[in-house]
């Protein structure tokens, strides 16, 4: 059975950023950096990367805030300070980890939750990787916070495959944000569905399937 560890790792500030770690049996076919959903760390993430790891990945899931979980009101108050430089660094953190274990840069790809769907596109408009994955992430045509650009406005930007899966509630805002990404040069989808966490999930593996060969 799959398991996580946890790790912590050194940052260039001084500061040290805790991973949630899992690895598959066997030789990694690619390296996932996992960005978590409003809440943290939660149950459901540390499944998820879990299940990655069966999948073949070695996947690595920053926790982005000091404490692994927030409930209620501080999950506004953590969002609201959110950075997109401290995100983009604590990413960088595990992508970095990842290069060390022997993972090339056209074989790291990032998924993201929410809140991690949101800092997910902005990593793949800023970094080279394999390819990318937002799954239901906000901010689409407002910034989520202060630190973070709205995603309409860095679609154009987009230097690796990416697709974003949101729900079929929120059409005005993803037509909005699949007209913003077909100005970018690099392969890109929207797609839209009832909420089904099979039908995400499979299509999440199958684009970094395609994408990181």
């Amino acid at each position: 059975m799959t398991t996580t560890r946890v790790e912590t790792l050194a940052l260039t500030d001084g500061r040290e950023l805790r991973v949630t770690i899992a690895e598959p049996d066997g030789t990694a076919r690619g390296g996932l950096v996992v960005l978590h959903e409003a809440r943290g760390i939660t149950a459901r993430v540390k499944s998820l990367v879990r299940s990655l790891a069966a999948e073949g990945w070695l996947a690595v899931a920053p926790h982005l805030y000091e404490a692994d979980r927030v409930h209620g009101d501080d999950v506004r108050d953590q969002i609201s300070k959110l950075s997109g430089d401290r995100l983009l660094e604590d990413t960088d953190v595990a992508f970095v980890w990842l290069g060390q274990q022997g993972v090339s840069a056209d074989r790291m790809g990032v998924v993201g939750f929410e809140i991690g769907g949101t800092v997910a596109m902005v990593v793949a408009a800023s970094r080279s990787i394999g390819a990318a994955v937002t799954v239901q992430g906000p901010g689409v045509l407002e910034p989520l916070s202060d630190g973070l650009p709205a995603l309409v406005d860095v679609a154009a930007d987009l230097s690796c495959p990416w697709l974003g899966i949101y729900r079929d509630d929120d059409s005005e805002e993803v037509n909005k944000l699949r007209d913003a990404v077909a100005s970018s040069e690099s392969a890109s989808d929207v797609v839209r569905f009832e909420p089904s966490g099979d039908e995400a999930w499979a299509r999440a593996l199958n684009w970094f399937d395609a994408h990181m060969r």
